[in-house]
């Protein structure tokens, strides 16, 4: 499975937001749309990625809603994969860098973004799928007739 199987299936839908930018303005967009990631495009190009978690950690900082901009508290080099990234290669690059979002790039146009939850929804829909399939395999399974199995035996 890769990368494009999970776009295909989640949509097209991207939400991106300026550098330049205010983080309440990153904040809002955020919670009105429920999303926990904004990637950050500067001329058409991928800046960084925003996320849920800079936006908290600034806000810590700042002992309240940061005033500063998205460029001031984005990941200005996330990992990206590509649409034709294998689904176990995408799992072991969010899990050795705690990642949770990463944007899928062809080339130097956006595709997508993909999250932690998307990907472990496709790993388990591929299981499900697969082992439903395994139960129907044996449940067709052909029925020998007494004579063949006592055959067998006999070899």
């Amino acid at each position: 499975m890769k990368v494009s199987d999970i776009l295909r299936v989640k949509g097209s839908t991207l939400f991106t937001i300026s550098p330049d930018q205010s983080l309440g303005h990153a904040a809002q967009t955020m919670a009105e749309h429920d999303i926990g990631s904004l990637v950050v495009m500067e001329h058409g190009d991928l800046a960084g990625m925003l996320t849920f978690r800079e936006v908290i950690q600034a806000v810590v900082k700042a002992g309240g809603l940061a005033s500063g901009s998205v460029r001031s508290v984005m990941d200005d080099h996330p990992l990206i994969c590509t649409p034709e990234t294998e689904i176990d290669e995408v799992r072991r690059m969010m899990l050795n860098h705690h990642a949770r979002y990463m944007p899928v790039m062809s080339h130097k146009t956006l595709m997508g973004v993909i999250s932690f939850y998307d990907v472990a929804k496709a790993v388990v829909d591929s299981q499900d799928f697969e082992n439903r399939m395994l139960k129907a395999y044996i449940r067709d399974w052909p029925v020998e007739d007494e004579s063949a199995a006592e055959r067998r035996v006999m070899l």
